[in-house]
């Protein structure tokens, strides 16, 4: 069976199991973590789509810990205009969580 959950303004597929990095979420590595936005939820001809959400749909996992991701450089340039150069770099939190049940 595999889900649909919407959390950090994206949507993940996930099945149970599976380990994936999500946007960084206030849980203590080890807690156990409810997501209710569940928009779709089944498998094979068995599925069920929410109109927005499943009713009574949830997925449980697990926090493995945090971190940062991979940095990004940003660089603003004009050319022949030396006073226009501009570069920063950003680097995104992340929660690494494990999905151990999906309940329909």
């Amino acid at each position: 069976m595999y889900a649909v959950i919407k959390t950090g303004g994206k949507q993940y597929k996930v099945r149970e199991g599976d380990v994936l990095r999500i946007e960084s979420i206030d849980a203590a590595e080890g807690d156990k973590v409810k997501f209710d936005e569940v928009l779709l939820v089944g498998e094979g001809a068995d599925i069920k789509v929410g109109t927005p959400v499943v009713e009574g749909a949830s997925v449980e996992a697990t926090v493995k810990g945090h971190g940062r991701g991979k940095k990004v450089t940003i660089i603003k340039f004009r050319r022949r205009k030396n006073r226009s150069r501009l570069k920063k770099g950003h680097r995104q939190n992340y929660t690494e969580i494990e999905i151990t049940g999906i309940s329909a």
